[in-house]
C-alpha cells in the first residue's frame, strides 16, 4: 500500500499509534475507552468537542491527560460571570520600561484549551472563544494573530445546573464537532479509580507521551486518505436530511452536520485501522455529532422530546447500505 508524501502514517501506523494513545490516556480515564475514542475521533477530524456531563466524572482530567499523550501545550480557562474576551485572546499591555505596548497572549493561544464549564460565561465571552475555534485566529487592537497548529478545544458544560449560566444558542453549539458525555462508571471501574489512587499515594497523574504536534498533525492528514464509498455518503446525507423532516423537528441538522458526520467517520475508520468508512462508523457518530445540531419544537419540551430523540428515530427510519468494501490505495507513480 503506497504512502501519501504528505502523511508519513501508513494505515496500519496509523490506527497504531492512535490506539497507543488511547491506552496511554485510559491510564489515568478508567473503563470509558469508547467515550474517549470518540474524543480522539474529534481531534483526529480537526474539530472541538463539547463533553456534557456531571462534575467528576472525569472530564478535566481527560483533556489534560489527551494533551499530555498528544504532547501539546495544555491550558484551562475557568468560565466564570466576569470573564472578558481579553482574558481569553489576550490584550496589550503598556510596558513602563519600553514605553511601548506589547501584545500578552491568552490562553488560546495553545495546544489543547479546556473550556471549563463554558455556559457560565456571558456571550460576549463565548463567542470570542468560538470565533477563535472556527477562525482559528484572535484579532486584538486591529491585529489579527493566527494561533498555533494544532489547536482544539474540549469545553465542558453541566446540563443539570441553570442557575447563573448562559446556555449555548443553537448557532453556536454547531461549531463543536462532536458533543458526548462520560456519564457514570460501573461498580467495579469506580473501585479501579480509588484502587489507583490509593496505591499511586498522591493525587496528581502522569500520562505517558505518545506523540508530538507534528505526529498529530501528520495524523490529521492520513484522515483526508480515508475513502467514503458513495452509498455510504448517501447514507449520512439521508440521516441529516431526515432530521429536518422529522415531525418534532423545529430545526434539523445543516449541512455542516453533514460535514461533521463524514470527516468525523474518517477519523473514527482510521482509529479503527481501516482505509475506508463502514455505515457501522457512521452510526455510532450520530448522535455525538447531530443531537447537538436538533432543535425541536418547544411545545414538545413537556412531553420530553429532545435532538437524540430525533436521532434515534432517523436512525431507525434511514435503510443502512450494504457494507462497504475494502478499498486499495492507489498505487505510488
Amino acid at each position: 500500500m503506497s504512502q501519501n508524501s504528505t502523511s508519513p502514517f501508513p494505515p496500519v501506523e496509523a490506527s497504531a499509534a492512535a490506539q497507543a494513545v488511547l491506552d496511554a490516556v485510559e491510564t489515568a480515564v478508567v473503563g470509558k475507552r469508547k467515550s474517549l475514542e470518540l474524543v480522539l475521533t474529534g481531534i483526529l477530524a480537526g474539530g472541538h468537542v463539547l463533553l456534557e456531563d456531571l462534575p467528576g466524572l472525569g472530564k478535566t482530567l481527560a483533556a489534560r491527560s489527551f494533551a499530555q499523550a498528544l504532547g501539546l501545550p495544555f491550558t484551562r480557562a475557568q468560565f466564570t460571570p466576569d470573564l472578558l474576551p481579553a482574558d481569553l485572546t489576550g490584550a496589550e499591555v503598556f510596558d513602563q520600561r519600553t514605553g511601548e505596548f506589547s501584545f500578552r497572549p491568552g490562553p488560546v493561544f495553545t495546544g489543547l484549551l479546556l473550556a471549563d464549564e463554558i455556559n457560565r460565561t456571558p456571550p460576549k465571552t463565548q463567542s470570542a472563544l468560538l470565533e477563535a475555534m472556527q477562525e482559528r485566529q484572535v484579532s486584538v487592537e486591529g491585529t489579527t494573530r493566527k494561533l498555533p497548529a494544532p489547536f482544539h478545544v474540549l469545553a465542558t458544560a453541566n446540563p443539570i445546573e441553570h442557575e447563573g449560566t448562559y446556555p449555548l444558542p443553537e448557532a453556536q453549539l454547531d461549531r463543536f464537532l462532536l458533543r458526548l458525555s462520560f456519564g457514570y462508571p460501573s461498580a467495579e471501574q469506580e473501585w479501579s479509580v480509588v484502587s489507583r489512587r490509593i496505591d499511586r499515594r498522591r493525587e496528581e497523574q502522569e500520562v505517558p507521551e505518545v506523540l508530538d504536534a507534528e505526529h498529530l498533525l501528520s495524523l490529521q492528514r492520513a484522515v483526508e486518505d480515508v475513502h467514503v464509498e458513495e452509498a455510504v455518503g448517501h447514507y449520512a446525507v439521508e440521516l441529516v436530511a431526515a432530521t429536518r423532516r422529522h415531525q418534532h423537528s423545529l430545526v434539523g441538522a445543516s449541512p455542516r452536520g453533514t460535514l461533521a458526520l463524514i470527516v468525523a467517520a474518517r477519523a473514527l475508520a482510521l482509529i479503527r485501522g481501516r482505509t475506508y468508512v463502514v455505515p457501522e462508523d457512521v452510526k455510532d457518530l450520530a448522535h455525538p455529532a447531530l443531537d447537538h445540531r436538533v432543535t425541536v419544537k418547544p411545545e414538545l419540551w413537556l412531553q420530553n422530546a429532545t435532538g437524540a430523540g430525533v436521532v434515534d428515530a432517523v436512525l431507525e427510519m434511514v435503510p443502512v447500505p450494504a457494507a462497504a468494501q475494502p478499498v486499495q490505495a492507489p498505487a505510488s507513480a
